[in-house]
């Protein structure tokens, strides 16, 4: 299995890097995972017309970049339990699916584009979490997803 977390930006803070790296490295006896940043589209201005075009630059480059399945974080996206997400994973396993891209976008959200393109929209929750945080918070996921599907103690 091939795990890609495809966002948008560079994480310049080391604390979100190092926790992130913490739970690539401790997936790795289950699956491969991989984050893949695309750019951040500079924003020309803060009208509604300059901002969408933004998100559809951004929506852009993260779909070229998605394989396999896709889930795309979203507020307006299905709440799960760690354990819907661990059978989600486990039922795509089971179907032969061999990778799954999990798509976080940028400081303005994910374009329609990319909805459209996910074969499941994932939300987190009504609050708004900083997009590099979402990926500290994705990872630790997953990973506890896989904890559940072996059965460790970790989720309890």
């Amino acid at each position: 299995m091939k795990i890609r977390i495809v966002c948008v930006g560079k994480i310049k803070e080391t604390f979100y890097r190092d926790a992130i790296a913490e739970y690539v490295k401790r997936m790795s006896k289950w699956c491969k995972c991989e984050i893949v940043e695309t750019a951040e589209e500079p924003l020309a201005g803060n009208s509604d017309k300059q901002i969408a075009a933004t998100v559809h630059a951004e929506g852009a480059r993260l779909s070229d970049k998605c394989k396999g399945r896709v889930v795309a974080l979203d507020r307006g996206g299905e709440m799960w339990t760690s354990e819907q997400l661990a059978e989600q994973i486990r039922a795509w396993t089971v179907d032969g699916v061999s990778e799954i891209s999990f798509v976080i976008g940028g400081s303005w959200g994910l374009d329609a584009q990319v909805l459209r393109r996910a074969d499941r929209t994932l939300s987190f929750g009504k609050l708004t979490y900083p997009h590099q945080l979402m990926r500290v918070v994705l990872s630790e996921q997953i990973y506890r997803a896989f904890t559940i599907l072996e059965g460790s103690g970790y989720h309890k």
